[in-house]
Parts: structure tokens; sequence; C-alpha cells
């Protein structure tokens, strides 16, 4: 017999019905489960099908300018521009399962401008459409309401693509306040002496994004925040408290804009000017001799010698509270004896002294309020139990165990201002400084304070009330009170090149301007704190650089002590060129300030707004709109890369006399160390 041959590839010309049926077992087993597969993957693939058709974001609040959305993949809250959807802001919500799916229900569908939905035994979320102070910002409302007490509400701001400002101070300031760390605390302005991880003394709960999106939380909400370096920073409610957590987003269509629109939003009433005599006027700390009046005299009248040798004889010779309270305590000379003499020995330079809220445990003002039964009045003090009596509220002050002032007091606070006033015409002072006007000393102890000192109560009730003294007022710290005519004394920093020295000048700068503490002193050139440059020209010559351009230029180390004699020429030329050139641009842009809350000091964004490359800029200033200050930061360095901001300006160079394109970057600019690189529009 023939073999049969085998077309490879080629179906028989059978039908398939009659090969089936003529099928073994086996082929028909297989046949079967071929089927099974090829439904159970066009099933998969119909799921995966949907799945991918269907959005992650679910539009839960729409508004005319933007909206809400939820995302469903890690349980966040997406603020979306519109038309073009531009993502905004990402939240975070940390206060209810993140692998819930999007509501599916919204409770408040019958009106259109809210949608409310809630997580059963967890937390219930309120979105709102809420109007907006200016016309070009759209503001949604966001409220979290824990249903049980053990609940904590937490919200964390994504940092991916959005550069933050505001918020508080930290010992290492950031510009933007990406770079900054901190674990949840209150939201409450501290002593970065005392505590250098805690938050600063100047703060408000306004954070600005580069995206255009504002965040403002309400006064009345206990709020706790912690910043992720480069993650995020979170909004927390304290656990058991059953309080909700409350804020406000507002959208614009940039950074810049956010600002002008609002100012800032805390900000209050009517904006006024501290005493701007000052901004002329370098300061000198008094470090001479202490231990009595005698040897204090002897020592300002050696300082001031001294400054009128240098040609350095105008300004203002400050006293610390220890120099002051010797001086004070010298009851032995009739007041207006005393006023002469101190007067006589700096003339012609004028006196500045400090005083604080503290009085220490063993000091005479202490003592004679216990004698006089008045301690329970006077000073903070522990609510007794029923039956109980007022206990002083202990707290530590520059090493010594004090107590401090009560400001709920009316009788407490009118004879603590009756005192700075004697003091100050006493002494025949000009300025008087206060300093540990920040922080919360009930929190510091965990103690529960008196309703108006929750939060930062304390410092705001004791800013209005040295405000009344006149515009001569210099205070250690602000929230809320950038409105009031004073000036804000900058934290300490270090004597380094670091950002808790140097580097950390001109963040501050920006931070402390764009809260709207714009006249501000800052610390002394060189920094006040010991570190390892203390005592380095350079670092003296690099700092003085910067402050030339700032409100107020302060002095602890005097120059010819430090450095030679080319550091001491090029001090007086900076407080000439300070006077001349930079308080005349103070005094107009200080006008702007009144009238539309901008800054006077102003972040490269202000003029690039929409360039990402200003966003991170933390080594440039602007003084209004026509000066930019971009000085080295870098120990021995000479060259620099300067950001021109302002698209379509053109900068001249004050040092070469060329002219540049704004929105470039020149690369490699030269400033050696007697320059400081400085452009005018």
């Amino acid at each position: 017999t023939m073999p049969l041959s085998r077309h490879t590839g080629q179906l028989p010309e059978s039908t398939w019905t009659l090969g089936f049926r003529e099928m073994t077992e086996p082929w028909k087993g297989a046949v079967g489960c071929l089927g099974v597969a090829v439904f159970f993957t066009l099933t998969i693939g119909i799921i995966s099908w949907q799945a991918l058709e269907q959005s992650p974001e679910e539009w839960v609040l729409r508004g005319r300018d933007g909206g809400m959305l939820w995302e469903r993949r890690r349980g966040a809250l997406v603020l979306r521009a519109l038309p073009a959807g531009r993502p905004v802001a990402a939240i975070a919500v940390g206060s209810v399962p993140a692998a819930e799916p999007p509501p599916p229900r919204d409770h408040c569908w019958q009106d259109g401008g809210q949608f409310c939905y809630a997580w059963e035994e967890d937390a219930e979320l309120r979105l709102s459409l809420e109007p907006s102070a200016a016309p070009g910002t759209e503001c949604y409302g966001v409220r979290w309401t824990p249903l049980r007490p053990d609940v904590m509400l937490k919200d964390c701001f994504s940092m991916a693509n959005v550069s933050w400002y505001g918020g508080p101070s930290v010992r290492a300031q950031r510009w933007p306040l990406n770079g900054a760390e901190s674990p949840a605390q209150p939201f409450v302005s501290g002593d970065l002496g005392m505590n250098p991880n805690g938050f600063g003394p100047v703060l408000d709960r306004y954070f600005l994004g580069s995206t255009g999106v504002m965040v403002t939380v309400a006064p009345d909400v206990p709020l706790l925040l912690s910043l992720e370096s480069n993650q995020h920073f979170c909004l927390e409610t304290p656990a058991g408290q059953e309080e909700p957590l409350r804020y406000l987003l507002c959208l614009s269509t940039d950074v810049a804009t956010a600002h002008q629109h609002t100012g800032n939003p805390l900000a209050g009433p009517a904006r006024t000017l501290p005493d701007m005599a000052l901004l002329g006027s370098p300061i000198w700390r008094y470090h001479g001799p202490e231990g009595s009046a005698a040897k204090i005299k002897r020592g300002l009248r050696s300082l001031v010698r001294r400054l009128k040798r240098h040609h350095l004889q105008e300004g203002v010779v400050a006293l610390g509270e220890r120099d002051t309270a010797i001086l004070a305590a010298a009851d032995h000379v009739p007041s207006e004896q005393r006023k002469r003499q101190l007067l006589a020995l700096v003339e012609p330079l004028r006196l500045s002294i400090t005083m604080s809220p503290y009085a220490s445990i063993t000091s005479p003002l202490f003592l004679q309020s216990l004698y006089r039964g008045e301690a329970a009045g006077y000073w903070l003090s522990r609510q007794p139990r029923a039956g109980g009596s007022l206990i002083p509220l202990l707290a530590t002050w520059k090493g010594q165990l004090c107590a401090r002032l009560n400001v709920t007091s009316e009788a407490a606070l009118g004879w603590y201002l009756a005192r700075a006033q004697h003091l100050q015409q006493a002494l025949g002072a000009t300025y008087v400084v206060f300093e540990g006007v920040e922080g919360n000393s009930f929190l510091e102890q965990d103690v529960p304070p008196p309703t108006e000192l929750v939060g930062d109560g304390y410092t705001q009730v004791l800013v209005a009330a040295l405000a009344t003294l006149g515009n001569g007022t210099i205070v250690s710290a602000g929230t809320r009170s950038s409105h009031l005519p004073l000036f804000i004394q900058m934290s300490p920093l270090r004597s380094d090149w670091s950002h808790a020295g140097l580097k950390g000048l001109i963040p501050s700068v920006l931070h402390y301007s764009l809260l709207g503490y714009n006249f501000f002193i800052p610390d002394t050139v060189g920094g006040s704190l010991a570190a390892d440059s203390t005592g380095d020209p350079e670092l003296f010559v690099r700092w003085l650089q910067i402050v030339t351009f700032l409100p107020v230029m302060a002095f602890g180390s005097p120059p010819w002590l430090c450095c030679d004699s080319w550091v001491l020429n090029l001090t007086r030329q900076c407080i000439q060129r300070h006077r001349d050139f930079v308080v005349p641009l103070l005094l107009k842009y200080s006008e702007e300030w009144q009238s539309l809350g901008y800054p006077i000091f102003r972040p490269a964004w202000w003029l690039s707004p929409m360039d990402p490359t200003a966003f991170t800029i933390e080594d440039e200033f602007l003084i209004g709109d026509e000066v930019l200050i971009a000085p080295i930061i870098e120990k021995g360095q000479t060259r620099r890369d300067v950001f021109l901001p302002g698209e379509g300006h053109l900068w001249l160079d004050t040092n070469t006399e060329r002219v540049f394109d704004g929105g470039t970057i020149l690369r490699n600019y030269s400033a050696s160390l007697a320059d400081v690189p400085v452009f005018v529009k």
C-alpha cells in the first residue's frame, strides 16, 4: 500500500461537524479546554477594559475655575484648575481608610455648592464652594468632622511638583518650605534658642503653593503641623478632642497673582507703619563691662568714643535686658538726672533698652508682688482645684526660674505697660525691645490654658498691648499682628555658613515679608550665636553685604574688633549706601504695602510666576519690583549664577553698567569679596 501524504498546515476537507463526531475522546477534551480558556480570556479582557476605561479620579465638587476630585488609588483629594485640568494640589487623607472606593453618594446632592460624605464610624467630609475675597480667585471650604473620639484628622499636602511658602519660621529656614523638617507639633510660635526643633517666633496659618493655591486655617482650629522634607506637610488635629479640621483652599492663575489678590488674608485691619527713622540708623549692641551701673556707663562711654573715632557716630546703642535692669535698679540717682547722664553718654547716638514679660522668682520685682499679695493676679498661674489657691506657673528664661506676666489681667497688663513707659522715660530711651513675647507657657508644661490663651493667644494679646506704647516698639514675635506699627526682632543665627547661619538669612527675609512682617531687624552682622566661623572676616563681609539691603543694619561685634581697616572702610560705605539708596526704596514700597499688602522684599517668582526655575531660588531677593540683590553665600566663592526674573524686562548691572534681559541666567557671574551683585530694572 501507498503511504498517505500529510499536508501540513491544511484543514481536512471533511466538514467540522463530521470531523468532530469522529474525534477521539482526548481530542474532544482538548478542544473543550481551549473553549473554556478563550471564554476566561475574553472575560478578563472585558473586565480589564472596563477598569482602564473607568477614571481613577471622580469629580465631587466643581466650580467655575476648578474643582475637587477624589483619587481612588491613594485615597486623596485633588484640586484641579479648569478648563485644562491642571493639577494644583494633592491632599492625602489620613483620617479615613485609603483603600475604600470613592464616595458613591453625595449627602448634600440638593445643594450644588456642597459635597458631603461620611465614612462610617470614622469621619465626615464636607466640601463647599465659598465666596472669594478677590476677583479671579475661587475658594473651597474643607471640613472634616470626627465621628469617634479617637479619630485623628490629618490631611497631607504633597510637595511633588509644588513649592510651598509661608507657615512657620524654623531654625534652619528654607525657601521654599519643602526643604524643612519637623515632627508633628502644635502650630504655636516659640523661642528657637530654647527649642531648636520647634517653630520660630513668626508664623501664620497661611501656606502658598507655586501652582497658585493658598491654604488658610481658621485661628480657632486646634492645629498640629508636621513637615517631611520634600514629601509633604500635614495639618492635624489633636487626638481625643473631637474637634473638626477646617481650612480654606483658594485657587488663582499663578503664585504671584494668588498672593497679590489676597495679600496675607490673616493680616487683619488697616496696616500702620513703625518709626521709619530707625531704617537709616545702624544698631550697635552693647557687649561691654557689666555688673554695676557704673561699669555699664564706663563701657557705654568707651563704645561711643570708639564709634566717633571711626566716623560711625550715627545710629542706636542697644542695651540688653540684664544691663537695662541694672540701670533701672540704680534708684539712688534721681530719674531726671539719670536720664541726662545716659543721654550725654551716648550722644549723638540714641538709646534702646530691653525688657521681657518674665521676672525671676528671686528678683525684687517678683518678691514685692508676693508681699503685696499681687502674685496671683500679676503672673500666669495654674488653675487651682476647688478651694485651692493660685500658684504661679514657673518657666525658664535665660537660665533662671521665672514667673510670666498674666496678660489676661487688665491690672497686670496696665501695671506692666506703665512700668515700661516709666523706664523708657527715666533712661531716655528712644526704642524699647520686648523679648520673650513668643510661646505658650501652658502648652510647654502640658497644663490646660485659659480659653483666651489657647494657641498663640498670649503672643497676640501682649503684642497688641505693646503696640499702644508707640511706634518705637520692637517685639520678638508676630502672629496675625503684621498690621501693627512694630518692628520685629529676628531670631539669632549661628556664626557660620549653614542654613542655621548665613544661608538662612535670605529665606528668613522672604518668609517674614511674605507674611507681612516687612519691618524686621535681622540678627547682628556675622551672627550672634557662636559657631565654627566666629570672627571670620569673609563671613562678616558677606553678611554685611546682605544686611545693607535690609530695613536695619545691626552690629554685635564692631568691625574694628573682628577685621582689618579694609573691612572697617567697607562697613562705612555699606552704611552710607543703605542710607542713600536702600532707605528711599523702603519708604516707597512701604506705601505699596500699606495700600495693597504686597511684600517689600520679594522672591524671584514675583516677576516670573510661571517659571519653575524661580520657585526654588533662595539666595536672591527683590526690593519691590526694581532692585535685585544676588549676594555670595558660599565660603571662598567669588562667582555665582544669577537668575534675572521677569521675561521682557531689562536689568542694569550696577557694578559693570551692562544691561541684560530678564528671564535669563547669568552663568559664573564674578563677584569679588568687595562686590555684591545688584541689578536695577
